[in-house]
């Protein structure tokens, strides 16, 4: 399948409801429309997560991240741009996304996808992308795609059948930035 035919597919999946599987600029991925409160409920379903725990959006671009945090701190722009390896930014007062992927502090972390299938993805479906490992909670976050359980595999609506663009095997870096200033690393 082409990567063409893989984005339309995805988007038309994610279009309807959907949840899919698919490889991002970190670890594989269990991803649906963040604006959609009863597919974001089916994620966390799947990964059988308390609906406490927060899940990562991924976005286009700065503008879109733009459209969905109400007041973006000026160093998130720096840390976007200079940031060498994906980097999360937890940011205060989400808007235009569904309710139940919002943290109980009112913020959201979101991520500008590097990975030319998430950015396009996020673009095809105009807005962001839920991005959650592709694991069960409490399990360890799967390497490569041989490593997800079949649990997730046949839970997902979809699979990707791309490569990773990106082979990092990692979690992306986590940084809150809060309007009041504060900067405080999550995870490295």
């Amino acid at each position: 399948m082409s990567f063409q035919e893989a984005l339309k597919k995805s988007a038309e999946i994610l279009k309807q409801g959907g949840v899919i599987l698919y490889p991002t600029d970190t670890v594989w991925g269990i991803g649906c429309d963040a604006k959609n409160e009863a597919a974001v409920e089916k994620v966390f379903a799947l990964k059988k997560r308390a609906d406490t725990k927060s899940m990562l959006c991924l976005v286009a671009n700065v503008a879109m991240l733009e459209r969905h945090i109400a007041q973006v701190p000026e160093a998130a722009y720096d840390i976007i741009d200079l940031s060498e390896k994906p980097t999360t930014i937890i940011f205060d007062q989400p808007i235009g996304v569904a309710k139940n992927l919002i943290g109980p502090d009112n913020s959201l972390g979101i991520r500008v996808a590097k990975d030319k299938f998430c950015s396009y993805l996020s673009q095809n479906i105009k807005g962001p992308l839920v991005s959650t490992s592709a694991n069960l909670a409490g399990q360890p976050t799967p390497k490569n795609f041989q490593e997800i359980s079949q649990e997730i595999l046949k839970g997902v609506d979809y699979i990707v059948p791309l490569e990773p663009e990106i082979h990092n095997n990692t979690p992306s870096t986590i940084i809150k930035l809060s309007n009041s200033g504060l900067v405080k690393v999550i995870r490295p």
